[in-house]
């Protein structure tokens, strides 16, 4: 199969593999296991790493943790990061892991409040990570692995071949200029979609949020389930046939989207739409292998690990010494004044926040 872009095709297979283990997910299942012990010290045993679907990084870079530190690395994906916090949280006194990657800042201060992580600092923090973390006591509990900004997308061919002038700001999506032709996913059903949400409610406020989202509606504003359908559906530039030269997706994305034969991406992102998301590592209570979780976090926090992350899982490293790949350096740009949300606001009103959105955007 031909792909005009080469997003499509590298998003599929790291989805693929997200959802197999790297190292088997049957807790227990290698007899070697019960000789070694699950919570010896380095040098035999199993470490659980519970994350969500879209973890995926090269076997190569797996085996070398095990070279490493002499533990077996098993991955449970469980859903996105809102269904993943929420398994640990109904879970916490028999936890299905020793370690979490993929807990979120949209869902950080929950698992803390919660009590499903130890206190855990690494003892080695590259530049950069320092930045990512979570303000207060939280930041001994989750470490930053990486971080992406959720932004509006456009195809600048679309909207060249139109002879119109590209929106620049989220106001500018209820202009009827660009009426019908903004996708995005939504609040509930997508983690994208709930950065989204928090992006409108952290530029227009508590008081203003609900009518800006009624007004992207009357303007013609579409909401579907995942961004995979927001993207590759209705997306001028996903490589279907769709419609909507608007899209919510990533900073990261334009470098994917590089026609063959050419050498600058189709689309690009509006950095003063952007909302940051960070993703976070941390140990379990409770964990039967404490130890391995330890040594877990601190690969995450590697350079070999960290400068994998970008093609592999297409969000940035969250440590600033390592390179990245050309096309990331040259074409994925990150917002300098992203919007932002205290996460302890987000969970004081998450759920209201969704529940009055789902009323404005699904009726």
């Amino acid at each position: 199969m031909v792909h005009r872009f080469r997003m499509p095709l590298a998003v599929l297979s790291a989805l693929l593999l997200a959802g197999c283990s790297l190292a088997g997910n049957d807790r227990g299942a290698d007899p070697a296991d019960d000789a070694a012990g699950t919570t010896g010290a380095a040098g035999g045993g199993e470490v659980v790493l519970v994350t969500h679907e879209s973890f995926n990084l090269p076997e190569e870079l797996v085996e070398g943790f095990t070279e490493q530190t002499g533990y077996r690395l098993t991955v449970q994906a469980v859903g996105d990061a809102g269904t993943m916090t929420n398994q640990l949280v109904l879970t916490k006194d028999s936890p299905i892991g020793d370690a979490v990657f993929g807990i979120d800042n949209t869902f950080a201060s929950r698992a803390v409040a919660e009590g499903v992580l130890a206190s855990y600092e690494p003892q080695e923090v590259p530049d950069g990570v320092a930045e990512l973390e979570l303000p207060g006591d939280a930041a001994s509990y989750l470490t930053p692995v990486t971080y992406g900004d959720v932004c509006v997308n456009i195809d600048h061919t679309w909207f060249e071949e139109q002879g119109i002038e590209p929106p620049r700001t989220l106001e500018d999506l209820t202009d009827p200029t660009y009426r019908d032709l903004f996708v995005t996913p939504g609040a509930s059903s997508s983690s994208p979609g709930l950065a989204f949400l928090l992006a409108t409610i952290g530029e227009f406020g508590e008081d203003g949020w609900q009518d800006y989202w009624r007004r992207l509606m009357a303007n013609g504003a579409k909401v579907v389930d995942g961004w995979s359908d927001a993207y590759y559906v209705d997306f001028t530039a996903g490589g279907g046939d769709g419609d909507r030269p608007i899209v919510l997706s990533y900073a990261s994305s334009p470098p994917f989207t590089i026609p063959e034969g050419e050498e600058e991406p189709v689309t690009s992102a509006l950095l003063d739409t952007c909302f940051r998301q960070v993703e976070y590592a941390g140990v379990l209570e409770g964990a039967d292998n404490p130890e391995g979780a330890q040594a877990l976090i601190d690969w995450l926090l590697s350079d070999e690990v960290q400068a994998a992350i970008p093609d592999a899982m297409y969000v940035f490293p969250a440590s600033a010494e390592v390179e990245l790949p050309e096309l990331w350096a040259q074409w994925a740009e990150v917002a300098e004044d992203p919007i932002e949300l205290a996460p302890e606001d987000i969970e004081a009103n998450r759920e209201t926040w969704v529940r009055q959105w789902a009323d404005i955007a699904t009726g």
